[in-house]
């Protein structure tokens, strides 16, 4: 479990490199989304790593990363990351009934275009996702562009938003080892009233620790 500081870009971190069983959501008719808790059966026996509103099937293609905000110490978002990209998940409180993602969807489109970038839509596994393009400057001062696929998942009173980096991003068609890895996780929403938007927080586990990353 590697920690990595909080990013100053929209659904995107630190990159470092280039449930079988699905349930029926409000997406739209024969989509797919990952599973509440709630939906979960009494004798499944999946191990999983417990995040608080995240539980994390462990894959041996996937290195788990936290990112912690340093001026707070909270855990802004769950990483994987693999040897050919890594996907970003974070969960937020929604309404009971209602499409959270198509209200966020042009607010990330317009904040891409604010930085310079552009988002385009096409319909995905998930129902409609953003292609994103963020120019970036690099540690050596040299130009690039960030790519990157915006997935957003409405559940029961919460809505997961997945941003796929590296290749998964560029080769949306040949990426879905990483959507299966998206509908491994669960979601935890609790009981407790959220304004709707608001991150459902991400607990460490206790036996986490911190690693540093290497100084120059």
């Amino acid at each position: 479990m590697k920690f990595r500081r909080k990013s100053t870009e929209p659904g995107a971190d630190e990159f470092e490199g280039a449930l079988e069983d699905v349930v029926a959501d409000d997406q739209g008719p024969g989509q797919a989304r990952p599973a509440d808790v709630e939906e979960l059966a009494h004798d499944d026996d999946v191990e999983r790593l417990d995040l608080g509103s995240l539980l994390i099937e462990p894959e041996a293609a996937r290195e788990l990363r936290l990112q912690v905000d340093e001026s707070t110490g909270e855990v802004q978002a769950v990483m994987l990351a693999g040897p050919d990209g890594a996907v970003e998940v974070r969960a937020f409180a929604a309404p009971r009934h209602g499409d959270l993602w198509s209200t966020v969807r042009p607010q990330i489109a317009a904040e891409m275009a604010q930085r310079g970038g552009t988002a385009s839509e096409r319909e995905g596994r998930f129902g409609t996702e953003l292609v994103c393009q963020l120019p970036v400057q690099m540690e050596d001062g040299s130009s690039a562009t960030q790519p990157s696929r915006i997935i957003g998942i409405n559940g029961p009173r919460w809505m997961l938003r997945c941003t796929l980096l590296g290749r998964p991003a560029l080769e949306a068609d040949g990426a879905q080892a990483w959507e299966e890895s998206i509908l491994k996780i669960v979601v935890r929403r609790g009981d407790g009233a959220m304004p709707v938007g608001d991150p459902l927080p991400v607990v460490l586990p206790p036996d986490a620790r911190r690693v540093d990353p290497p100084t120059a």
